[in-house]
């Protein structure tokens, strides 16, 4: 009976342990999680009308003294303090930011990354939204595929069709095997979410694409919620089949 519950409670201080090491950074506006040894999450918050207060995922990844970040936070002050950690604290330079739809959840907080000098990637139709949405613009477009280098690391940015918006893309961490969804992909258990600008008889089709392109994917980050694996993709597939 006492050796049962000592492995009991090594057990459980180990998973203690563990959760603590993978937050990295926690304050009323941004969290930030370790999630593989080169990708990180970071989370920030937006006030919406319909949904409340919402937790919004981007994508850090990390080598060799350099950081490429996937979404910005909800707003500029969080953007900087972002930033600010990486720089300061990780002491890993920030090399670019891709925003992977036009939506205030990636890229209200563009302007500071604009400020501090760091360039700016989103596809050509994603600019064209966001003008057209006098949202700030990302600086240099793309048009379906964009290949972008952090350290000695390569990460994968691909449009594969439309879904919760017209211009969404994902962004695939080979390396890692970690598929940065966006909001195009739900966390299991999420609901549709906002349907504004969606294309919903299109959006279970361009996941499978997403599927049958990333099979070795096996750590996939939603737009808000808890990563997961592959789940992910067939939980979104049949949530708008």
């Amino acid at each position: 009976m006492k050796l049962w519950f000592f492995i009991f409670l090594f057990a459980t201080s180990s998973v203690c342990i563990a959760q603590e090491e993978k937050l990295l950074y926690e304050s009323e506006t941004l969290l930030i999680e370790k999630l593989t040894e080169h990708t990180l999450l970071h989370v920030s918050y937006l006030v919406t009308h319909d949904f409340g207060k919402v937790a919004c995922n981007g994508m850090i990844v990390i080598d060799k003294g350099e950081a490429l970040i996937f979404d910005t936070p909800a707003d500029d002050p969080t953007s900087k303090e972002l930033i600010d950690w990486i720089e300061k604290k990780l002491k890993y330079k920030v090399k670019g930011i891709i925003v992977t739809h036009f939506h205030t959840d990636c890229l209200g907080g563009l302007a500071e990354f604009h400020n501090q000098k760091i360039p700016s990637y989103a596809t050509n139709k994603t600019i064209e939204l966001a003008k057209s949405h006098n949202w700030p613009l990302p600086q240099r477009g793309f048009d379906n595929q964009l290949e972008t280098k952090v350290g000695r690391r390569k990460v994968l940015n691909q449009y594969f069709g439309e879904g919760h918006t017209r211009d969404n893309i994902v962004s695939y961490f080979a390396d890692d095997k970690v598929l940065f969804g966006g909001c195009l992909i739900k966390s299991v258990g999420a609901g549709n979410g906002n349907l504004e600008d969606a294309n919903v008889s299109a959006w279970s089709d361009t996941v499978e694409k997403i599927k049958v392109a990333f099979p070795a994917a096996s750590l996939i980050i939603p737009g808000h919620g808890k990563p997961g694996d592959q789940e992910l993709l067939d939980y979104t597939i049949k949530l708008f089949r």
